[in-house]
């Protein structure tokens, strides 16, 4: 019996150098980074810059393959089949992660049974926009109109089961109202009808609505979170303009590997991560796009991802929304 034990016992010791070896040696050769979102938007477009600074601190070149559509089902099956050995990752957002299992339930797919977190990138909070010439001037007034034209009120966002969608679902929760939801393919779209009032409201990032917002055409009546944004720091929060005061509106964005990266090398990829991210040069960026810097360990991230399954699974059944 004693003898079984110091073969586990060694067997279990062996396999821990192992994977210390393998983080102390990572990476000898490419990584590749998979990202469902297009080229040129704003999480690209840090992931870029994160790569190209993982690259020069690991003296390895960094891919960045952009494959978006299918819900982020394309960059997720690629990463999927990929081996879990640290040299593919995969950069997903909170809804990719929390979202996805409620609005595709025949898929019967989970992500993170499938992947693990390993780094967080940003969180980005989600303003209240509306067109420069809209009769409101906060949230009391939106939410006044809401209730005295039930299923009237129509607000815009980039897609069923996008943050703007289900803030959306969760402000006529937290509110007591019912408002109707029009889905767009196109972000620009989107912003441009909101602009000209042809679509009454949305939620909105900075890097989606900077464009128009600069040229005068668009509001910000609140920031759907607890405290203000210091970008936009004449922005009054969700209470302050006189919505639901525990209305809070985000997404954040992460690295995964595939299932089975040993521990000791998820925490290195994360302490590396976190050290890009500490770059001037990286904050600079985060602050152009009100992006917040998050220093998460892999158990936080699946934490928080687990705070916004809950949330975002009430949401999918009270509103009867589905992707399939």
């Amino acid at each position: 019996m004693n003898a079984h034990r110091h073969l586990i016992a060694w067997a279990a010791l062996l396999a821990t150098g192992t994977a210390l070896a393998q983080a102390g040696d990572y990476p000898n050769r490419p990584v590749n980074i998979v990202t469902p979102f297009a080229a040129g938007s704003g999480p690209d477009a840090v992931l870029r810059m994160v790569g190209d600074k993982l690259g020069r601190l690991w003296n390895q070149r960094v891919t960045i393959d952009n494959k978006p559509g299918g819900g982020g089902f394309i960059a997720i099956d690629q990463a999927r089949r990929a081996a879990p050995d640290g040299y593919t990752l995969l950069q997903l957002d909170s809804e990719h992660v929390a979202a996805l299992p409620h609005l595709y339930k025949s898929r019967n797919f989970v992500t993170l049974q499938h992947f693990d977190p390993v780094a967080p990138l940003f969180r980005t909070p989600f303003f209240v926009a509306v067109g420069s010439e809209s009769k409101w001037k906060n949230m009391a007034d939106l939410i006044a109109d809401a209730k005295a034209q039930p299923d009237k009120i129509v607000y815009g966002s980039w897609g069923v089961g996008s943050p703007g969608h289900l803030g959306g679902q969760q402000l006529d929760a937290l509110a007591g109202v019912r408002m109707q939801h029009a889905p767009y393919r196109e972000v620009s779209q989107l912003f441009t009808n909101v602009a000209t009032g042809e679509v009454p409201w949305s939620f909105a990032s900075i890097p989606s609505s900077q464009g128009i917002y600069k040229t005068g055409k668009l509001r910000y009546i609140a920031v759907a979170a607890a405290k203000r944004v210091p970008q936009m720091p004449d922005v009054p929060t969700m209470g302050e303009a006189g919505g639901p005061a525990g209305l809070e509106v985000n997404s954040f964005v992460s690295l995964l590997t595939p299932k089975g990266v040993p521990a000791a090398l998820q925490l290195k990829i994360n302490a590396d991560v976190a050290k890009v991210i500490a770059d001037p040069e990286i904050r600079a960026r985060f602050d152009t796009f009100a992006f917040e810097p998050l220093a998460w360990s892999p158990e936080e991230i699946a934490r928080q991802a687990e705070i916004k399954s809950k949330v975002y699974g009430d949401l999918v059944r009270r509103g009867n929304i589905s992707l399939e």
